[in-house]
This record gives structure tokens, sequence and C-alpha cells, in this order.
């Protein structure tokens, strides 16, 4: 049986609400002039300013907003040595230089949240419990979106950022996550250190590739 297909009148929706472009300063802020941050000032990053850098990445869009990212905040001289030991040689002495440091991980229980995170649609809980090929896609890519976010979060509230991939992601789980026992649910994905840049911070620009070499029309 097919039902025929209605459309509704736009004034009938929600109104759209107005999406100024950004001005040069702002683009360039978050995009074409920053730049993976190497080394950082003694300048301390506040919970404040960490606080803020969260309350803008959690709106990144993910699959069915399920919202699979978790984030340890690293801030102690305790702290940044402990999450040292698991970085590759050339990531560590970045650790432990940073005022801050976020570790992004994925929730492996991320779907336990469903039902309270997108109720219209409270029975993919059971169906991503049931199907963990599924879930570990949905979960891994929806967290990289959020790491995204959160690397453009931090440069809105003025502070530079290094992410880093180079370290013992089952070690990290082990000591920072209490997965002793390999039952733990968070899973590191990504380090990314952050403060305010001193002037050796940036490597030169290194080439981008063209548009005419990565993009296709149809």
């Amino acid at each position: 049986m097919t039902h025929e297909t209605t459309t509704v009148p736009r004034q009938q929706r929600s109104p759209a609400r107005p999406l100024p472009p950004l001005e040069d300063a702002g683009r360039a802020g978050l995009f074409t002039a920053a730049r993976t941050a190497n080394r950082f000032t003694d300048e301390p990053v506040t919970d404040a300013e960490l606080a803020e850098v969260w309350e803008l990445a959690r709106w990144a869009p993910t699959s069915a907003n399920t919202q699979p990212a978790r984030v340890l905040l690293v801030r102690t001289d305790e702290g940044r040595a402990r999450l040292a030991e698991h970085m590759a040689e050339g990531n560590r002495g970045r650790v432990l230089a940073a005022p801050a440091v976020a570790v992004v991980a994925v929730d492996r229980r991320f779907h336990d949240r469903v039902p309270e995170v997108m109720p219209p649609m409270a029975s993919m809980q059971q169906a991503l419990e049931a199907d963990p090929d599924r879930r570990e896609a949905l979960g891994t890519s929806g967290t990289w979106m959020q790491a995204a976010y959160l690397v453009l979060a931090a440069r809105a509230v003025g502070l530079a950022a290094g992410p880093m991939a180079g370290f013992d992601a089952d070690g990290l789980d082990r000591d920072l996550f209490g997965d002793a026992d390999g039952t733990g649910s968070w899973h590191a994905l990504l380090v990314v250190t952050l403060g305010h840049p001193d002037e050796d911070s940036y490597r030169p620009r290194m080439p981008r590739l063209a548009a005419e070499d990565v993009l296709r029309w149809a």
C-alpha cells in the first residue's frame, strides 16, 4: 500500500534560525590561521576555561544524538606524569609541559544512554546491544566528531590545541580509566594538549591539497 506524500508548509514549521557567516577574524581563529600547538606558556588553563570548552564541544552532531565521547581532563602534575608514561616517546614532553590535557575516549556502553538522549528511538539501545560491530562503528565515528568539535571549541575560547594519536591506548585505559580487568567502558582515542601558545608553538604551515584534488561534484 502506498501513501500520498504531503509537504508541510514552511510557515507551519519551526522558524529557521539565522546563521550569519563568521567574519574573517573568526574564520582565521578557528580554521585558516589555527595550527596544532607544540609549546605553551606557563599561563595556567583554568577550570572555568575547560568548562567553557566543553560547553561548546558538547553540541557536536552525532548519529541519533548518541554522544559517545567521554573526556578525562588532566590538570595536575601527577596526572600528567601518569599520562606521559603511556605516550609515544616524542609526545611525552608535550604532555608534561602542557597546562592541561584532554583525553578523548569512546564510551563502549554509550548505547545505554539512548533512552535518555533520544527518547523517540529508545529501542535503539537493544538493537545496538545485539550488534557489537555496528555499536563500535557508531561509537567510534561519533567520538571522532566530538573530538574535532573539542579542538574547535578550545580555539573558540582562546586556547591552542595539540591533538595527538601516539599513545598506548590499552595501557592508558587500565591506568587512568581504572580498566585493570578489561571490563571498563571507556577507551581512549585521542589526546589533546591545551594551553596558551608561546612564540615557538607553531611549526611552518604545511601544504594543503588543492580543491581539484579532493572534490568531486554530482
